[in-house]
């Protein structure tokens, strides 16, 4: 499923900022969604941030926030994310939250409220950028905090992200996905890295709710990497799947899941073209779970009784290694010189 087919009937309500009012790229988001009641606002925090939102039921419906993002625009990059060898690793974020609605995110855990926040005020962002970029060579990721290619038919982020880097040489971004999506009409470039996160289908059927179904990733990254674009597979993150009755898909071991996901991997991609690929189990800071928690009482993604290290939860140590080891040489049995990358606490 992709963003187009999700966002087609959302958003009875659309929040925007008083400011934006008349604002170009803002009439062309409403343009999307004739028959949604527009409320006009003073700031999106006055909708977002409000006490006591009920985050599970603003899942089954979403409004829509358009705003001007102020203040810092561009942030170092998060411990526990891989930062694949770059010295100067950032994230920025165009739009808070995402579509998709996988039980496991940390989104769940860091907003208050499940509402998207768009802000129209990319160029903005790109100045912040070209201040970096006047110090130093940038590794910008800038689809963490939701998924660009879901909402591109929306937004046109991604072909606004591209054509930026194409204009400025020491400048690499990643675009995660996990959408499938294939019909972005522009030219390639080979700062531009489109990453996607690569699910056995139990596991999407499971837990990564409205995204698309692991041939649809596969068949979109497919498409690009012949295209000609940068490729990234992250098997990012791996989700636990006990055995017994406790086995959430039963039948399968995770050792058999993520093994029948591989196989359909290396059917589908030539693997010996792939830039590099990422390996890492389930990991997320204390204070997020403490919160997801209580969103999802009954999600075994997130009740799992996880380790507590230095204010992160994890798969215990012994597990952890089983699991991303596993996989890692999977990779390699496929691909012997796989460049792949490992998430190592620091």
């Amino acid at each position: 499923m992709d963003g187009e087919d999700i966002f087609q009937n959302a958003f009875k309500h659309i929040y925007v900022e008083k400011e934006l009012l008349g604002n170009g790229k803002a009439d062309n988001i409403l343009s999307h969604f004739p028959d949604s009641r527009v409320i006009v606002i003073d700031h999106y925090k006055d909708v977002f941030n409000r006490k006591r939102q009920d985050f599970s039921a603003q899942r089954l419906a979403r409004n829509l926030i358009l705003a001007s993002k102020k203040g810092r625009l561009v942030y170092d990059g998060a411990p526990v994310c891989q930062d694949f060898g770059n010295s100067h690793f950032y994230y920025t974020s165009c739009i808070m939250n995402c579509l998709y609605d996988c039980e496991y995110c940390y989104l769940k855990g860091m907003y208050p409220s499940a509402n998207l926040v768009i802000f129209v005020n990319i160029e903005d962002i790109f100045k912040e950028v070209e201040e970096l970029l006047a110090k130093f060579p940038v590794y910008l990721c800038v689809s963490y905090d939701t998924d660009l290619m879901a909402l591109e038919s929306l937004t046109g982020f991604v072909s606004k992200w591209v054509e930026f880097t194409k204009s400025h040489e020491n400048l690499t971004i990643e675009i995660r996905t996990k959408c499938g999506r294939g019909d972005l009409d522009i030219e390639p470039c080979d700062r531009v890295i489109f990453a996607w996160t690569i699910s056995p289908d139990p596991v999407i059927k499971q837990y990564e709710h409205g995204s698309a179904r692991l041939s649809g990733r596969l068949e979109a990254a497919a498409h690009y990497l012949k295209s000609g674009w940068p490729v990234r597979l992250c098997f990012d993150p791996m989700i636990y799947i006990p055995g017994g009755h406790e086995n959430p898909m039963p039948g399968k071991n995770w050792k058999q899941v993520y093994s029948d996901m591989l196989e359909e991997v290396s059917t589908a991609i030539d693997m010996t073209k792939v830039r590099d690929f990422s390996v890492g189990s389930f990991r997320i800071s204390e204070a997020y779970l403490k919160k997801m928690r209580k969103v999802m009482p009954v999600s075994s993604a997130v009740q799992y009784p996880y380790i507590l290290d230095e204010g992160y939860y994890h798969y215990p140590k012994k597990l952890t290694e089983e699991m991303e080891s596993f996989l890692t040489s999977k990779i390699l049995k496929i691909c012997p010189d796989a460049k792949i990358f490992r998430w190592e606490e620091t």
